[in-house]
């Protein structure tokens, strides 16, 4: 066993069932947290600075939202690069990843903001951004632009202690950044004791502060624990970015943002037909959503997990084990999910209570639209989960084709063409027939499609073996063979 093997966390070995429930459950925390932030901050927004306000930070999150997405899959694209090469006990390989991460996430995110701050008042006209909400929506946006260098390589390290089997880590960090932001926001908002007064600027400027604490925090306790993926002096040089490395970050990663895209992009057209049905439908449809967002939560997390998971076991030529994963996988989302899908038909009435007035026809829309629609969410994480699975190994066009279909091409238009006869049910009856559609496309690929040959890189990582068979045969003057 080498030392490289005794020091990492193995996703390749143990029992699947239990590993990967403990690598799942800190990503469904992490999730959690960020949302719990998000709904903290809006809260206080919202109730202390007034609708405009609340209208500002709505408006930015979207255009913050977009460029989040894209990274996703920048930094998904490192995950599985890295769980690749350490299943395949190729250290060399998840150097140079490091390397080039680093500087490709250091070199874009410092244009973004630069480009961002700038552009900032055009993007927020182009949203179509009410003008009293302008005021607020300008200088929220621009620090949030200052901070973008740090969501994004922060977001990178996540991304690749998650490559490297710890989910752990990152979530204790989260949860540190999270609880700064939480604690900072009214004390920079309202200007409590020794903090200036600044208004929805301190709101963004809480956020700058936790993910840059987080951000420090987190290198520092990696190198102080001699992380086995941290660069040493003698491997600055890693930090040249390696072609095919960088090829393969962009061109399978951007393919991984654009399905955040086309939800984000599908979810917006749905909201634009029901704005159709008037306010009450509308506040229906977005209290459900609320609850929604909760409920893909698990899914979402398992997706994540197994992509991990799957990417090690990928690189050691597990083939077995990548099946009884995607299994594993399966069941949790039936177990998670239906669980709180569950919850949600038993208090029904009580969840959307949070959000709607008790006595409001907008409260009895909204139990009628959960009726029909919450139930399907276990179909779209069963997509998730499968997903997961085949783009460890490199496949990232085929579920963005897939989503593609479901949310643009079958979603919307059944709901058009079935409006006139049955109103907003043909909206809500659009959901379960988008997720029944992508399940079973995905169910297809990864049954008969060809993800199981496709690559990260130009070729596969060989494995600790097959870089060992190769030693000798370059000795006697034979090729050896090349990552």
């Amino acid at each position: 066993m080498s030392s490289l093997a005794a020091r990492q966390p193995l996703l390749t070995e143990g029992p699947i069932a239990r590993t990967l429930l403990l690598f799942a459950l800190p990503i469904l925390g992490s999730t959690v947290l960020q949302s719990l932030n998000g709904s903290v901050n809006a809260m206080w927004i919202g109730h202390y600075l007034g609708e405009a306000a609340l209208t500002a930070v709505s408006n930015a999150n979207l255009i913050l939202f977009l460029l989040l997405g894209a990274v996703f899959g920048l930094s998904m694209a490192c995950t599985i690069l890295i769980g690749q090469s350490l299943g395949a006990r190729n250290m060399l390989e998840a150097k140079r990843v490091v390397g080039t991460g680093v500087t490709f996430f250091v070199a874009v995110s410092i244009a973004v903001a630069v480009a961002g701050y700038a552009a900032t008042p055009w993007m927020l006209r182009a949203l179509g951004t009410p003008a009293d909400a302008q005021v607020f929506a300008v200088p929220y946006l621009r620090i949030i632009f200052v901070a973008v260098p740090s969501m994004y390589f922060y977001n990178f390290l996540m991304m690749t202690l998650r490559g490297a089997g710890d989910s752990r880590t990152p979530f204790v960090f989260m949860g540190l950044s999270v609880l700064m932001d939480i604690v900072l926001n009214p004390l920079l908002i309202f200007g409590v004791g020794p903090f200036p007064r600044l208004g929805i600027a301190g709101s963004a400027t809480s956020t700058l502060i936790a993910q840059s604490v987080a951000l420090v925090a987190l290198l520092s306790t990696l190198y102080a624990r001699k992380h086995f993926l941290r660069l040493t002096r003698g491997e600055l040089r890693f930090l040249k970015p390696d072609l095919p490395v960088l090829r393969s970050l962009v061109f399978k990663g951007l393919p991984m943002g654009l399905q955040m895209i086309v939800i984000s992009t599908s979810a917006m057209i749905m909201i634009h037909m029901v704005n159709g049905y008037g306010s009450k439908t509308t506040a229906a449809y977005g209290a459900a959503t609320q609850l929604w967002a909760y409920v893909q939560m698990p899914a979402m997390a398992i997706g994540a997990a197994v992509s991990s998971m799957a990417a090690q076991n990928v690189g050691a030529r597990l083939w077995d084990r990548v099946g009884r994963i995607t299994k594993v996988g399966v069941l949790y989302n039936f177990l998670l999910s239906g669980a709180l899908i569950a919850l949600i038909y038993l208090f029904n009435r009580t969840a959307l209570n949070l959000f709607l007035p008790g006595d409001g026809e907008a409260l009895a829309l909204a139990q009628h639209l959960n009726g029909i629609a919450v139930w399907s969410f276990m179909f779209f994480g069963v997509t998730f989960v499968l997903f997961g699975v085949v783009r460890s190994t490199g496949a990232v066009l085929p579920p963005l084709v897939i989503l593609f279909i479901s949310m643009w091409l079958i979603r919307p238009p059944f709901a058009l063409l079935l409006s006139p006869g049955i109103g907003a049910d043909a909206i809500w009856w659009s959901f379960p027939l988008g997720s029944l559609a992508s399940m079973l496309m995905a169910m297809g690929y990864y049954r008969w499609g060809g993800w199981r040959q496709a690559h990260m890189l130009s070729t596969a990582i060989p494995t600790a073996e097959e870089q060992a068979r190769a030693v000798p045969a370059a000795s006697h003057g034979a090729p050896a063979s090349v990552d």
